[in-house]
């Protein structure tokens, strides 16, 4: 009995060893420097076009993912916080925070076709919806969203929400998915009649940022600022379960084929999270990039991840202005990190 379970204690120990020393499956593999002591908020893969789309401060820069080289950018986009792409349109359109509005572009040429002002303040996440041929803008300040007919280019409604809009998703079937940060909740609202159906909670989570959609399974995956993703079932919008992440993540991304989430984490990882079944989750590594790392894109043919982030210097003195100033950015130092 004594050396069977000795057999079994060493077996036990040397599987646990080899789990944790198994070779890592993800790492960064590329840095691209674009330029631009700014700061940046989302970025997005036109995986049709190999390019992508990334907000940096008061422009928006586009470039190439094979080579890593800038190819465009797109001026006026002031205080730029998100990009949605609608190819069977041929039109991007660009969230400017600071001069509430959105900066509608040819997708093939980038030429600026023109420009939409919002019906709120702040517009922050942006999403585009094929099923339905209209673009959401969520409006950070005002605690609503503005629809915008993505053929007219014009503003056709305005959506009040129960709470500040982050992250959103589209199920491609007429559902659209925004997580409510300051009230801890998901809100669905129906892309036809552009009314809100319902305000689920997604307690334990707190402070809900990023949103992936898992539409197979009918699960969301909301990343939350008390270091947990929340599981959400889309059919009843229960709470599955939680996965613990890292913190001061800003972003989450779904690789169907794979079958891994991944959560950005400011303060400088990216959590891998295996589905395991709809049902189960469980955390694959940690893998380590820079801090500051917060926001995250995934294309979706080449499997590859991008996160931007900077190095930082000091931070300046609070003012009645600025009560909650930023540290400021070193020169030259802004970069996309490539994980593979």
């Amino acid at each position: 009995m004594k050396k069977l379970v000795f057999i079994l204690a060493t077996v036990f120990s040397l599987t646990d060893f080899f789990a944790q020393t198994a070779t890592p499956e993800y790492k960064i593999s590329k840095r691209m420097n674009t330029g631009v002591d700014a700061g940046w908020d989302y970025l997005i893969v036109d995986e049709s076009t190999q390019r992508l789309f990334v907000s940096h401060g008061m422009v928006t820069q586009v470039v190439d993912i094979k080579s890593g080289t800038l190819l465009s950018t797109i001026g006026d986009t002031k205080g730029v916080h998100g990009i949605a792409i609608a190819n069977d349109l041929n039109k991007g359109f660009i969230s400017n925070g600071k001069d509430t509005s959105v900066t509608v572009f040819n997708l093939k040429t980038l030429e600026i076709i023109g420009k939409t002002k919002v019906t709120g303040v702040n517009p922050d996440a942006i999403l585009y919806d094929e099923f339905s041929h209209k673009v959401f803008v969520y409006n950070g300040r005002t605690d609503n969203a503005t629809v915008i007919d993505a053929n007219t280019n014009k503003v056709v409604e305005t959506i009040k929400l129960e709470g500040k809009p982050e992250f959103s998703v589209t199920d491609g079937k007429g559902n659209i998915y925004v997580n409510i940060e300051d009230k801890n909740s998901i809100t669905l609202i129906n892309s036809t009649t552009l009314k809100v159906e319902k305000n689920w909670s997604i307690a334990p989570g707190e402070e809900p940022t990023g949103l992936a959609l898992d539409i197979k399974n009918h699960r969301l995956f909301s990343v939350c600022g008390n270091k947990m993703m929340v599981v959400i079932n889309t059919e009843d919008g229960k709470v599955v379960t939680t996965v613990p992440i890292g913190d001061g993540c800003d972003g989450v991304a779904f690789d169907e084929s794979k079958k891994r989430i991944f959560s950005s984490n400011g303060e400088g990882t990216i959590t891998v999270i295996k589905q395991e079944s709809e049902n189960k989750y469980t955390v694959l590594e940690t893998v380590a990039t820079q801090k500051g790392a917060r926001t995250i894109t995934l294309d979706k043919t080449t499997h590859q991840l991008f996160v931007p982030t900077a190095e930082y210097g000091e931070t300046p003195a609070a003012t009645k202005e600025n009560p909650r100033p930023r540290p400021t950015i070193k020169p030259n130092s802004f970069v996309i990190l490539v994980v593979d």
